[in-house]
């Protein structure tokens, strides 16, 4: 069966890495305007992750272990990432994928923005919550291999703990920013080798 992100009556099949970071700094260069408090906040948001997205570009070297699996892929994939560009997880790990898809000619990365696309992200929702980035990799033929999100299990549990403990917004956020900054992608690595192997 096709999955619905084939189907023809999709206005768009997504964008690539580069017309997706565009988009957010167009967003971040029109400035807050008539925007809502909130809407704003989104916006400062954004800011603060171009700068996280631009630092793992920069330094994020892919070991040669995932190197070996990503290379060995022989048949075309479309690697989907739901995201948006306020999402501060999504800053800290799309950078990471996007590296790994340009390894091989047969993976085709595209981005679909949460909000835009409803009907998608509600397939792959985290607890009933529309949770991202989600990554999910499909065949040629529309067959979903994986999926996977909205962050690495490591992280997740110590959240979990966290949240336990009574610590909320903005500690919550400094000490999950921290944790991504100090791993530096490892254990996003680890379960990607793990899956494709």
């Amino acid at each position: 069966m096709i999955h619905r992100f084939f189907a023809d009556k999709r206005p768009h099949k997504g964008m690539n890495y580069r017309e997706y970071i565009q988009s957010v700094i167009n967003d971040v260069a029109s400035g807050p305007g008539t925007l809502s408090n909130e809407e704003k906040e989104l916006l400062e948001y954004k800011k603060l992750n171009l700068q996280r997205s631009s630092r793992i570009e920069r330094t994020y070297v892919i070991s040669e272990e995932l190197k070996s699996l990503i290379e060995n892929i022989k048949d075309k994939q479309l690697w989907m990432v739901i995201t948006e560009g306020w999402c501060g997880d999504s800053a800290q790990i799309l950078p990471y994928i996007v590296k790994m898809a340009e390894l091989n000619p047969n993976v085709d990365l595209r981005i679909l923005l949460r909000d835009s696309n409803p009907d998608i992200i509600d397939l792959y929702l985290t607890n009933g919550t529309r949770s991202i980035p989600k990554f999910v990799v499909f065949d040629l033929e529309g067959n979903e291999l994986f999926a996977w999100g909205p962050r690495p299990k490591a992280l997740q549990t110590l959240i979990n703990g966290w949240k336990s403990e009574g610590i909320v917004k903005p500690e919550l956020y400094e000490k999950i920013h921290l944790w991504y900054g100090r791993n530096k992608g490892k254990e996003i690595e680890a379960e990607f080798i793990q899956i494709l192997k």
